[in-house]
This record gives C-alpha cells, structure tokens and sequence, in this order.
C-alpha cells in the first residue's frame, strides 16, 4: 500500500466515551473505501480507516459490539452511541480514522471500492465554505450548544462526575 510511515502512540474512541482505544506501532495503510458496505456502516458517502496490521490495538475502555456485515468482514461499533469504530478482516483490522483523537494525523494515500465513489465526492472542495460561527444568525441554538461527547483525549473515568 505504500504511504507515509507514522509512529507513535495513537488513542481514540466513540462520541461517547464508553469504548476507547491505544494504538502502538507504525500506521502505513490509511486508506478511504467508496463501496456500498462501507458506505451504509459509516452512514457516508465512504469510509476513511486506518490499518493496524504490525501495530499493537489495545481497547483500554470498553470494547466495540460487533455486526457481521459479509462473510468476510466484521464492523465494530460502540453498543451505546453507535460510533464506527472497526473493519475486520483476516488480514487485520482497520480503525475509524474519525475516531482518533487526532484524525488528520492519519492521512489517506489510497482510495478503495471507487466503482462505488459517489460522482460529486471529488468536487467536495467547490463547495462554498462557512464555519460554524457563521451560522449563529440563522442557527440562534448553536451559541448555546451544550457538548456531551467525550473530548479527544483519555481520561480516567466517564462520564465526569458533576
């Protein structure tokens, strides 16, 4: 598969908090997959994974419910709030790169199942750009958003006691 080499300690887990997980070791393959399967488990129009293979996966909080989606693949989800989180396989498993603390540290160098690739995914980036303060005007709510999701680090017990 080729890409760039990343090594270090890598941690991540479900919007809720209730499944976490440590990655040690090299990520080489990160990849974004457009096939229908994949599509309908992350609800996308397609799904961006890391693969651990030669890197050592440790839940260190819970641990994902499976569905056996093919005959071949697994996908792990947080049995709580639902959150993607793996694709298994015999030749490994891949994370949810949205599920890592810090996803943009796990680019994608290839694109996978592109017979399924939605047309105007590869113009995504023509589209007109606004941040989220842009819109409190016409979404008065989002000023006063109250986040329950569990923030991008691990911590000792959650939820927080209040």
């Amino acid at each position: 598969m080729g890409g760039k080499e990343v090594s270090q300690i890598h941690t991540g887990g479900c919007q809720c908090g209730a499944v976490r997980f440590r990655i040690f070791g090299d990520l080489l393959d990160s990849s974004i997959c457009h096939c229908r399967m994949c599509q309908k488990a992350f609800g996308a129009y397609y799904a961006p994974l890391v693969s651990t293979r030669g890197a050592d996966l440790t839940w260190t909080r819970g641990t994902p419910k499976h569905f056996q989606s093919s005959n071949h693949v697994r996908r792990g989800f947080c049995g709580d709030c639902g959150t993607p989180l793996t694709y298994e396989a015999a030749d490994g498993i891949a994370v949810a790169a949205g599920a890592f603390d810090v996803p943009g540290s796990v680019p994608p160098t290839i694109q996978y199942g592109v017979e399924g690739k939605i047309g105007f995914v590869d113009h995504l980036s023509d589209l007109p750009e606004r941040s989220t303060q842009d819109d409190i005007e016409a979404a008065p709510f989002l000023a006063g958003i109250i986040s329950y999701q569990h923030p991008d680090h691990d911590t000792e017990r959650w939820p927080r006691e209040t």
